[in-house]
């Protein structure tokens, strides 16, 4: 049966007789053959818009090639229309098959722009969302029975696989956005290889752009491959600007736009959130010195990290003949599609990237150019007729595509994936680039020490375990330890405050000492949460306001708790037992340590000269607490502790180690692998530590020959002492 037959639009889009079929909607688009009612009038308003579009020109190209073959590629840049009406023509294709075969699911790499696709595509549909069309993205579903059109993130649809690794639910998988190359993206392009060659029936579709097309023909063969060109292009401007000047300058040309009077709105691409809150505080403060007989310049910022799901393009910027300058950074430019009214983009040509250093396991921030790839995105931002200032030289860009997130990042996680994917049968992942031998020998010590490996490589019990907690695996290895110490509702509420957005809105006000925990700042954690929930069980205190009192943000508290009741749900569905919170006794206090230190015995430090110049252990680079720890708030006071477990270290923030809590060495050397201990870098700690087992090994030894009063006794437990630091070293 062929698409054109379940195709609401099979009237207007099927040749016959050299007319042209646009001319006549037909009596039988009345009814919507997704839900069989009648279309309404602003379905047939949209439909002339979409028409308009630059992908309807290869729509029959598109429904042959998904016709005749398992793969095909998209290549085009974006505002073509290629992310809205692709995936409707894909669940026409499977509608015609009745849905045998399964429903559409369409990736996306940012959870914002999932959700504004799935409004537009319900809208264009004349359907529902969350029934015909819905969407999945992390904290969040709106699907249900009646869904034939899923958007979702990427790293979701990876979750999907270990349930359902063939991905048998879905007839047709849309992969849009292949060029950004993030590294869960690339996972599915890998193990989509495999999955077509087991699933004959099944129709992949890959959006990308141009750059990447080289890449992907080498990695899949000989597939179809379109290529969708907008509808016009751009004016490119270049300026031959220093590397150092470019913030400076894009504050100037903003104004120098602004004066022309030419309509329209402004973008700005800098390199991080604060240059961004920098660049809105310098639009702010001059805008009233503006011309006066020109408009208000309303800066708007764009950065969501700290804002929820929505960010603040949502909230009133001024008056209707006020020109806005929306604020970005690399990060945010998927949020600016929606808005039509931008004329005038300028785009500073570099990028702040978070680079993963394995050795020291940590991120840095790390400052160059953006690629070309990257540069078409922005350019196209402002639409066929607007102006892009680029502010570098023409052959001022040395890479073509975005470099491979997955050379990038910390790949434990995506190891521990691959890992289960292997019981799943499914095979090797291809990568079309593969990691970091580095990074991968890491990954996999890291997984061995957290014991998610066994004697042969293989997944573990434990591994499989915290394979099913949506958690890095350090997190998901202490939460796990949580159960076995009694601290679950504990760790529950550490983990979502780390896991949330950071709550301090202004992390050194003093407004925060209220909540500051002597034994750390995971335990300070759990006292804003609870006072959270206390203010919230008040039904006569306005919780908002009682969070912009103390400097909190009542979102990042919301998205805590959220993510809270989903690792809760996920707990009781494989069975793990909650405790009852017991928060404030010592025993209390001493588990929750010793469930943190089986996860993150690999982030600890010791203070080496009693000011704040902690040593970590595993790597010996030294750092200091960071300002806004507790410990560094009232350091010049009480002092600061000498052993302490640490959740992050960020050498781009001046080399500080951050979330921090008191241990003993004691119960390190308690929760820590006896060989990760040996496998530490000779240091004073170290040595420090090994007096202490050598200690205890000797009270062991003492206490074995007492009991059995015999030389022989005293020589087997030197035997086994002396065996078991040569099979660990």
């Amino acid at each position: 049966m062929s698409i054109e037959s379940y195709s609401p639009e099979a009237e207007i889009f099927t040749d016959s007789g050299g007319e042209d079929p646009a001319s006549d909607f037909g009596d039988d688009l009345e009814l919507n053959h997704f839900d069989g009612l009648t279309f309404s009038s602003r379905y047939y308003k949209l439909l002339e818009e979409r028409k308009s579009l630059s992908v309807w020109r290869i729509r029959n190209q598109f429904e042959d090639a998904l016709q005749n073959n398992q793969l095909v590629i998209v290549s085009g840049v974006a505002q073509t229309g290629r992310s809205t009406e692709i995936p409707q023509w894909c669940a026409e294709f499977c509608l015609s098959a009745q849905f045998q075969h399964g429903m559409v699911v369409c990736t996306q790499t940012n959870k914002q722009q999932a959700v504004d696709l799935v409004l537009r595509v319900a809208d264009e549909m004349d359907v529902n969302i969350g029934h015909e069309v819905g969407y999945t993205i992390p904290l969040e579903t709106c699907c249900s029975s009646d869904t034939v059109l899923r958007y979702c993130t990427d790293d979701m649809l990876l979750r999907e696989m270990m349930s359902d690794p063939l991905l048998e639910q879905y007839g047709v998988i849309i992969i849009d956005q292949a060029h950004e190359r993030t590294a869960s993206t690339d996972i599915l392009l890998g193990f989509l290889k495999n999955i077509l060659l087991q699933r004959p029936e099944l129709r992949v579709v890959v959006l990308t752009m141009s750059h990447v097309v080289e890449k992907l023909l080498g990695h899949y063969g000989s597939v179809p491959l379109l290529n969708l060109e907008a509808c016009g292009s751009p004016e490119v401007v270049y300026y031959n600007i220093s590397s150092k000047d470019y913030f400076s300058s894009a504050i100037a040309l903003i104004q120098e736009i602004h004066r022309t009077k030419e309509s329209g709105d402004v973008a700005v691409f800098f390199t991080s959130e604060e240059e961004v809150h920098h660049a809105w505080s310098i639009i702010q403060s001059e805008g009233p010195r503006s011309v006066e007989e020109l408009d208000q310049i309303r800066p708007v910022i764009l950065c969501q990290s700290q804002q929820g799901l929505r960010p603040l393009l949502t909230q009133q910027v001024g008056g209707m003949n006020s020109r806005r300058v929306f604020l970005l950074t690399q990060q945010q430019e998927d949020l600016c599609w929606t808005e039509q009214s931008v004329n005038f983009v300028i785009d500073t040509g570099v990028q702040t990237k978070m680079v993963y250093n394995p050795r020291v396991r940590a991120y840095s921030a790390v400052h160059e150019p953006i690629s070309r790839c990257q540069a078409d995105i922005r350019r196209h931002l402002c639409g066929p007729t607007g102006k892009c200032f680029r502010l570098y030289p023409e052959a001022g860009l040395p890479q073509a595509e975005t470099y491979p997130q997955i050379l990038d990042c910390n790949i434990t996680p995506l190891v521990l994936f691959l890992k289960r994917m292997e019981i799943a049968g499914l095979g090797p992942c291809h990568f079309i680039d593969r990691p970091d031998p580095e990074g991968l020998m890491q990954a996999f010590e890291e997984l061995d020490y957290l014991a998610a490996l066994d004697d042969d490589g293989n997944l573990s019990e434990i591994g499989i375990i915290l394979s099913e907690i949506p958690l890095d695996p350090q997190m998901a290895k202490a939460l796990l330890a949580s159960c076995e110490f009694d601290c679950v509702s504990e760790m529950l509420t550490i983990i979502a405050m780390l896991s949330a957005p950071s709550c301090f809105l202004q992390p050194a006000s003093q407004s925060h000492r209220k909540f500051q925990h002597p034994e750390g700042d995971h335990f300070t954690l759990i006292n804003i949460y609870n006072a959270f929930k206390e203010k919230q069980r008040n039904q006569y205190l306005n919780v908002k306001t009682w969070c912009q009192d103390y400097f909190l943000d009542y979102s990042a508290l919301m998205i805590a708790d959220t993510i809270r009741l989903e690792l809760t749900g996920t707990l009781n569905r494989i069975e793990l037992p909650i405790s009852e919170p017991s928060f404030g006794t010592k025993t209390n206090t001493d588990n929750i340590k010793r469930a943190l230190l089986a996860g993150f015995f690999m982030q600890v430090a010791r203070d080496m000269d009693g000011s704040g110049n902690y040593l970590i252990l595993t790597h010996k680079h030294v750092a200091q607490l960071h300002p806004f720890s507790s410990y560094g708030a009232q350091s010049h006071k009480l002092g600061v502790p000498q052993w302490v477990l640490f959740n992050e270290y960020a050498p781009s923030e001046h080399n500080s180690i951050k979330t921090v809590s008191e241990i003993s060495p004691q119960k390190f050397l308690e929760m820590a692998p006896l060989y990760f201990f040996y496998n530490l870098p000779p240091s004073e700690s170290k040595d420090v530590l090994q007096e202490m087992l050598n200690a205890e090994d000797s009270r062991h030894c003492s206490k074995k020959q007492t009991t059995n009063g015999s030389i022989d006794a005293d020589r087997s437990c030197a035997y086994e002492t002396q065996t078991d630091k040569c099979v660990i070293q």
